[in-house]
């Protein structure tokens, strides 16, 4: 049996080790965290990600989890709204097939329909890898030295198997000018399915409420550099950024201090010439990370995990199947970001859209989505 070594417990990772193992392969993924991540900011399943979760049998589950966000409100620096919408009439050019889903429970869904299947190695991480004709000899952090037929780095933005078969993230790292920091806050305002975005040029506070107001809520500090904010740095930086701001701004500031869960990161797409070398492929965030300005990063890992499973041992194939796809996803995130204009007149043209955009919605609904991709059906294994 042909055996397969995934690196990496998030979307990508189980997604394709589900269709490997449907595929007959003997599959072992590691994960360096000590289980299922949980948590997280939602994300978005869309379009062909739809038909991928159907062909795996999810789509119910999924849907059953969907997010029911019934209001988006944008307000200026003091806190007064500028602009207010509804989740369908923001995403008019979208089909309302799409999901959003925490992170965090997208993950538990995954590894649900997984764990039973593969071999899960959690704590654990890859330390070199070493291609020969017969395989590649694996060292891991801590568990004994393996040998597998391919090895799939579906570890991130910052992929280890990237570096160690690729060369350096610094060859495909694109940083696209944003820094942002992630936590959760206590409800105080009593928000309830809506999100709240307070934007200033280059800044954006945003909170996100979950569900019929809960205890806490998602918040985010996203914000414009020439150079990205060092990890270390990361609370002094974003203290100087957002001085001023009303509204919930200075609440968030706070709590920022005090957050025991935060996450923070560059805004960066990953671009790399070719997906794989030898037996050592790349998936996902790994290989093609869109950044969040797109709100495609899911749809893609689901994607390429199909298509990956598919053609493992086909680069060609596998590079067929998706840089198209890819290539127009990414352009996406690399014009005026939406959520986070950088000037003044972006911003005023921005909250211009918004409010034209219940009315817009009424006339012009599920138009053709800006990156699309036909998927082939799934292939019929001999009973």
């Amino acid at each position: 049996m042909t055996t397969a070594l995934i690196s990496g417990a998030g979307v990508a990772g189980p997604a394709l080790a589900y269709w490997l193992h449907r595929y007959g392969f003997d599959v072992t993924l590691v994960e360096s965290a000590r289980g299922i991540r949980t948590g997280g900011y939602p994300i978005d399943v869309r379009g062909p990600a739809v038909q991928v979760a159907a062909w795996m049998g999810v789509l119910p589950e999924l849907r059953a989890a969907h997010i029911d966000t019934r209001r988006i409100s944008v307000v200026n620096a003091t806190g007064r709204t500028v602009a207010s919408l509804s989740p369908g009439e923001l995403a008019a050019g979208n089909s309302n097939d799409d999901i959003e889903i925490p992170r965090g429970q997208l993950g538990e869904i995954l590894y649900g329909l997984t764990r039973n299947r593969i071999e899960y190695v959690f704590g654990d991480s890859v330390a070199t890898l070493d291609q020969h004709p017969g395989g590649v000899d694996v060292t891991f952090e801590h568990g004994a030295p393996r040998t597998f037929d391919h090895v799939i780095g579906a570890d991130g933005l910052h992929s280890t198997t990237r570096r160690l078969a690729f060369g350096p993230k610094r060859d495909y790292h694109h940083y696209l000018g944003y820094c942002f920091a992630g936590f959760e806050v206590a409800n105080t305002g009593g928000l309830s399915h809506e999100a709240l975005l307070q934007n200033t040029p280059g800044r954006l506070a945003a909170l996100y409420a979950v569900g019929d107001a809960p205890e806490k809520i998602h918040a985010l500090l996203a914000y414009a550099t020439p150079e990205p904010t060092p990890r270390e740095s990361v609370t002094a930086r974003v203290r100087e950024v957002f001085a001023g701001l009303g509204g919930e701004t200075p609440r968030l500031l706070d709590a920022l201090e005090q957050a025991d869960d935060l996450y923070s990161d560059t805004v960066s797409q990953i671009r790399m010439p070719a997906w794989t070398t030898g037996r050592v492929s790349l998936l996902g965030d790994a290989a093609y990370a869109p950044s969040f300005l797109t709100g495609q990063g899911t749809t893609l890992a689901l994607v390429g995990a199909y298509l990956l499973a598919q053609n493992l041992g086909d680069s060609n194939a596998y590079e067929q199947a998706m840089r198209g796809y890819v290539t127009r996803t990414q352009t996406l995130g690399r014009g005026p970001a939406m959520i986070v204009p950088r000037t003044g007149t972006e911003l005023w043209l921005r909250n211009q859209a918004f409010r034209l955009m219940p009315l817009l919605s009424r006339f012009h609904r599920r138009s053709t989505p800006p990156a699309g991709i036909t998927l082939p059906e799934p292939v019929k294994m001999d009973a």
